[in-house]
Formats: C-alpha cells, structure tokens, sequence
C-alpha cells in the first residue's frame, strides 16, 4: 500500500491511496433509478463537456455533472431525500409525520420540498455560517426554520432531540452509532447521479473516467461515488478525488491519521461542505475505496465558480469545488508526480461533480403520488 500525505509550502494539503482502485464492494439497489424516473418532472442533469479546461489541465476530455437544476431544486440534495421519504412512508401504518433534518442548506430544502410535496410538516435546523438566502429558501417551502448558534454537529444533535417527539421522522444525510438506516437509504440515492453520468459519458463516445472530482461535506456523496465505481469492473481503473474546504477537512485529517477524527471548523463560501465530522458510514467506504482526498480555499472556488460561470455553467461554490481541487491536485509543485499517482495522462477523461447551482430554479413543483 503506497500512500504519502504533502502539505508543505507550494503544495496542496493532500492524501493519495493509489491501492484503493483494487478494492471492491457491492453496488446499490437497481430500484433506486427507476424510482427517481417515475417521478413527475425527472429527466436526468446535463452532463456538459469543457474541452478549454481540457486544454487547461492537460487531459484528453473534462465533463462537468450540472445538478444546477435537479426536480426543481438547485442540488442534487433531492436524489438521496426522495428515496429516503418514499421509503420511510412506504413503511405498513405510517401516518402523517413531520420530517425532521439539519442542514447547511440544500438537504434542508429537498426536505422541506418533499414534506410540501406529500402533504407533511416539516422542521429544519441550521446552523451558523448559512447565507440568510439559502434559509429563506427552506422557509418558502413552508419548513418551519430553528436556527442555532453552533456549528453543523450542533444542528444535527438539535435535529435529533426535536426527532424524539411523537410523529417525528429524522431524516439526515449523515450517520451515527444506532442511526444508520436512513442516511444509508439517502446515499443509495444518490446512485441515480453516477449511472446517468454512464451513460452520457457513453453516448459521448468517451472513455471511461481516469478521474472523478467530488466535494465532501460529511461524505455521503463520496461513499455513493465510491460504492458506485468500486463496484464495476469497467470503471477498476478510474481514480476517485475527494475535495474539501481547508478550515474543514475532516476527511483529509482522517485519511491521514488513518482513523475517522473531528476537526474544528471555521467559516468558508462553501457552507455546504462546512463539516467537521464523517458520517460512521461513509469513513470505512473513503478509507477503502478513496484514492485522493485535496483541501482547497475559499479563493480556489470561488475562482472556479466564476470561471465555470464564464462557461456558461451555474456553479455554487460547493460545486466548484471540484474543479478548484483537480486543479490544485493537476497543477502546481508536485504536479507531476500526483498524477503520476492518479495514473492520469494526457488522454484521460476527467469527470467533475458541480453538485449544485448559483440560485433556485424557478419551476414550481409538482405534487408526488
């Protein structure tokens, strides 16, 4: 197992596991895509190529993932809340209920849409550090909005307190010791994201990815991007990229370490991401199967965001993120030699996840049956 850990002045704080591409695990439910297809209003989210950052990072083709405009939400947040609620109503004498979550933003919302949606109440706390547009956001979909003075993990114990009310459901998209079920149902929804990009990258007449960028907040994204290309022999070879802010790189702090660690975070554009602890399960899934994990500041993404604007592309800056961290892991001091280690040449296929938009998309919903 080759894995080596730089942080020194004109490099980027970065982790890489080369060993991870052998590992495999199994793949998520089938279902969980036709589900989301049934859906009213489902089509599945552009997948844009960029050949000038192609040019740019001296790779052969870079496509960028746009959940800008996602069942009516600016976020992929809605893939893995939809498939959590639909299971958790399915269950035999559930009643009404009210759905309760933390967020820093987006999964508050696609909670809060599907509460409004199903004809629920919903109940959203959110922590300090939330842009004021982002909480009125959750607050038009008719959730009523706690907000706390604490950080992430504080909006997630204030959430689970207010879950032990009667008629309450916990829906978060992060995990912990005896509450797993959910935030796993949530991942595997998130599946849906990783096939579409399949099969676009196919009618593309593109390769299989040599790298695949994602941002990390608690993870869950991660474990659903790893679960999906560890578990397809076509995609072995594929390098997977986590990016993280660097005043929160729970991740990164952890894969160097070697055990799940909690970091202290600080404020960053990238509220997002602004996470100071893995999910329980998400950590043995990016421990096995991660090859890379970059931290990046809140000066590379927002130079990303802008830049991907000037593409035409709405990108936040969580989603820009993923461009800000293969820059710094594809440029710079050392460049050579991590991708080397990402076994990346100039003909590879670059894939990055902009997992959400700069504003809300204006569509009205449309009522789930």
């Amino acid at each position: 197992m080759r894995e080596k850990t730089v942080s020194s002045t004109g490099a980027p704080p970065w982790f890489v596991r080369p060993a991870a591409r052998s590992w495999r695990c199994a793949p998520a439910p089938a279902e969980v895509r036709e589900f989301h297809a049934s859906l009213p209003g489902h089509a599945p989210t552009p997948l844009r190529e960029l050949p000038g950052l192609a040019d740019e990072l001296g790779v052969g083709r870079v496509f960028l993932k746009d959940e800008s405009a996602r069942l009516g939400l600016p976020a992929f947040k809605v893939l893995g809340a939809s498939w959590a609620v639909h299971l958790l109503l399915a269950a035999p004498a559930r009643g009404p209920v009210t759905l309760v979550c933390a967020t820093d933003g987006n999964h508050g919302r696609a909670v809060a849409r599907l509460a409004r949606l199903h004809g629920l109440r919903a109940l959203v706390f959110v922590p300090r550090g939330v842009h004021p547009d982002a909480v009125a956001a959750i607050a038009a979909e008719g959730a009523a909005v706690t907000r706390v003075m604490g950080p992430y993990e504080e909006a997630v114990r204030r959430a689970d307190e207010a879950a032990g009310a009667p008629d309450t459901v916990l829906v978060q998209d992060t995990a912990w010791e005896g509450y797993e079920t959910v935030p796993g149902w949530i991942v595997q929804g998130y599946s849906t994201l990783c096939a579409e990009i399949d099969e676009q990258l196919a009618a593309a007449g593109a390769a299989a990815p040599g790298l695949v960028a994602v941002p990390v907040g608690v993870g869950s994204l991660a474990q659903a991007v790893v679960t999906h290309y560890r578990s397809r022999t076509a995609t072995a070879a594929t390098a997977l990229l986590a990016v993280e802010p660097e005043s929160a790189a729970c991740l990164l702090a952890s894969l160097t370490r070697g055990a799940a660690v909690g970091v202290t975070t600080g404020e960053t554009v990238m509220a997002g991401l602004n996470c100071g602890t893995l999910s329980r399960t998400a950590w043995p899934v990016l421990r096995a199967g991660l090859d890379a994990a970059v931290a990046v500041t809140d000066a590379d993404s927002t130079r990303a965001a802008a830049d991907l604007a000037g593409l035409g592309v709405s990108s936040g800056p969580c989603g820009a993120a993923a461009l800000a961290g293969v820059r710094a892991a594809l440029g710079g001091d050392g460049a050579g030699e991590r991708r080397d280690l990402l076994g990346l040449g100039p003909g590879s296929v670059v894939v990055l996840l902009s997992t959400e938009g700069t504003a809300a998309n204006p569509h009205s919903p449309t009522p789930i049956r």
